[in-house]
């Protein structure tokens, strides 16, 4: 019985970056052998057992085939003839597939540690594309670690694009679907996320409505850098360099979907674009089932992100109205996250990425003059029910007025 670290713990310490998860395999151990040793299974789908001390997992030494569609479609065979090298040939990339035992001596059969010095991304084995997820992984690594310099093999990559083509992808679950995209998306660079998915063919058949971006042309007074799908990869660097939460990260992904339900008569103007594109946000959350402040945050961006951006032109009215949408009273946070996926939205075009954005301060100090309008005062003057509603929106507007004179 040998017990190996693998994967990310031996990846990450060879690039000398933090290790945070540890993955152990146990070669030459049956199940019984890990009960007897006090190891309690986990699931039924892997053999996969929790150290009964730390808590800690461990999984036996597996090979798998191919046996359906999808993620889950594998048979999967756990021994204690199953060799470490079998164990690891399983894996997706090569420097993933690497194994250190207790003295640190290092297992690398398939060139994982070269790979790491090439700074590449190259699949083990044909078995890659049987599993569509990997594809997902694979573009996910790329937004991870493309600060190092790394890139993806060509043949990797073309493997990517025949799992895309051959509509294993559809095989998916949402759930394991957002999971790598969620993932991918707070990582270091997520636009290298989208841009893979997209130089591989995954895009179109997973995002239809961020594929249909690129191509689609805007005014170059307001967007130099013209292409809508371009523009939308600035965004989510933006909001990576300033360290956006993944609320702000999905809402700036999606913001823009309306403009490519477009007609090309009426390019590079899009008119009323904000309000086409709810109904495709709505329907891409839904299709990834995403978290509920995931959905919420982008339907309001991609309603209202224009305002945003107009908002020292907004009549006191209309900006009222924009900070009741959001329901600043009661959820601030929400507001706070709009106003910087607007100006994410601004920095994401081309030489404007460190341009002022006035109206983020604009916009905080109108949500705090209407949340100060005290309600007290009202009611001490008999105002109750639905004329108390009327009379703190009127005084709520002649303080943003107010406001709006003196900025």
């Amino acid at each position: 019985m040998h017990i190996y670290k693998v994967g990310g713990a031996v990846r990450d310490r060879l690039l000398g970056l933090p290790v945070t998860d540890i993955d152990r395999v146990v070669v030459g151990a049956s199940a019984e052998q890990m009960h007897a040793l006090g190891y309690r299974p986990v699931g039924s789908d892997f053999p996969v057992f929790l150290h009964p001390d730390t808590g800690e997992e461990y999984a036996l030494a597996r090979t798998e085939r191919k046996s359906g569609r999808g993620y889950g479609g594998f048979v999967f065979h756990a021994s204690p003839d199953v060799t470490l090298e079998q164990d690891l040939m399983r894996r997706d990339l090569t420097i993933n597939a690497m194994a250190e035992d207790d003295q640190g001596v290092l297992t690398d059969p398939y060139g994982g540690q070269a790979d790491l010095h090439k700074r590449l991304l190259r699949h083990v084995s044909p078995a890659f594309a049987e599993d569509p997820l990997r594809v997902l992984r694979v573009a996910r690594f790329a937004a991870r670690y493309a600060p190092l310099g790394f890139t993806i093999a060509a043949d990797t990559l073309e493997l990517m694009r025949e799992l895309s083509e051959s509509g294993e992808l559809q095989a998916l679950t949402a759930e394991r679907s957002w999971k790598e995209i969620s993932r991918a998306l707070v990582e270091a660079q997520p636009q290298v996320f989208i841009q893979v998915l997209r130089d591989c063919g995954a895009l179109k058949e997973l995002l239809p409505e961020v594929d249909a971006l690129f191509g689609v042309p805007q005014p170059p007074a307001h967007h130099p850098e013209i292409d809508t799908g371009v523009h939308t990869l600035s965004v989510l660097e933006q909001a990576a360099r300033h360290g956006q939460p993944l609320t702000v990260r999905w809402a700036c992904l999606l913001h823009d979907l309306g403009k490519g339900t477009t007609r090309p008569s009426e390019w590079p103007r899009h008119i009323a674009h904000e309000q086409r594109g709810i109904k495709l946000i709505k329907a891409v959350s839904e299709r990834f089932k995403v978290p509920r402040d995931c959905q919420e945050l982008a339907l309001l961006v991609g309603e209202y992100h224009t305002h945003g951006h107009r908002a020292l032109e907004l009549k006191a009215s209309t900006l009222l109205e924009l900070l009741q949408s959001f329901d600043v009273y009661r959820r601030p946070q929400r507001f706070e996250e709009f106003i910087m996926a607007c100006e994410m939205d601004a920095r994401g075009r081309l030489g404007f990425e460190a341009r002022e954005y006035p109206q983020a301060e604009y916009l905080r100090g109108a949500a705090q003059v209407a949340r100060s309008v005290a309600v007290q005062p009202l009611v001490a003057q008999g105002f109750k029910g639905k004329d108390l509603g009327e009379a703190l929106k009127g005084a709520r507007l002649e303080a943003l007025k107010g406001y709006k004179a003196g900025f």
